[in-house]
């Protein structure tokens, strides 16, 4: 190997250095700087995630409290119901007993 050979060796062996060390530079800034983006998007996303899982559970407390209530108006709208059909049963009763003595004493006047 002659010493031009050598030269153009050691320059593309020098380059090729550079280029590989450039790029390498360029690759880790670029994915640095994707992940600082990155990494400030995903705190405000989970920032925005820990928000709507509280407003979900207000709605979930909310909803349960309401289902209480609506429940205890049921219950208590059947008590009512279950009360007003016994008093209408008593009273058809009391009615059919009425007639059958007004028959009676028709009967026997």
């Amino acid at each position: 190997m002659n010493r031009t050979e050598f030269v153009i060796a050691t320059a593309i062996i020098l380059l090729l250095a550079f280029a590989m060390g450039w790029f390498t530079h360029w690759l880790l800034h670029r994915f640095a700087r994707v992940a600082g983006s990155d990494l400030a998007e995903m705190d405000k996303l989970a920032q925005s995630l820990h928000e709507a899982e509280e407003l979900r559970d207000q709605a979930v407390i909310y909803l349960e409290q309401r289902e209480g209530e609506l429940m205890s108006q049921i219950a208590q709208t059947e008590a009512e119901l279950r009360a007003a059909m016994d008093g209408l049963r008593d009273a058809r009763t009391e009615a059919e007993e009425m007639r059958a003595y007004i028959e009676r004493m028709h009967a026997n006047g």
